[in-house]
């Protein structure tokens, strides 16, 4: 598989439970899909656990975002201001799960 091929990363709570897929060429980019959907803030943002299909790699992040001014070059229907997401790796980022 190539690196730049879409990926699958399934999202991950604490208790193991896995609810909605999110797509990204890197874990990273999938994160930052969950944190626009989500309520974090920079405060206190919201921890992020994505399992990439077809591993037990989990990938941790912790994730927020912020309401920003839109660009300046925005198009006509784009409001004013939008929401940024933001993602911060954790350490140790990635978490091999045990063979169940």
């Amino acid at each position: 598989m190539s690196k730049s091929e879409p990926r699958n990363f399934v999202l991950r709570d604490e208790k193991g439970n896995e609810h909605g897929v999110f797509t990204g060429k890197q874990p990273r980019q999938a994160a930052l899909k969950v944190a626009n959907r989500g309520k974090g803030t920079k405060k206190n943002p919201d921890k992020i656990m994505l399992r990439e299909r077809g591993t037990k790699k989990v990938h941790v992040f912790y994730g927020w975002k912020q309401e920003v001014d839109a660009p300046k070059n925005k198009p006509d229907w784009m409001p004013d201001k939008i929401n940024k997401p933001f993602v911060r790796k954790e350490k140790p980022g990635i978490i091999k799960l045990e063979q169940v």
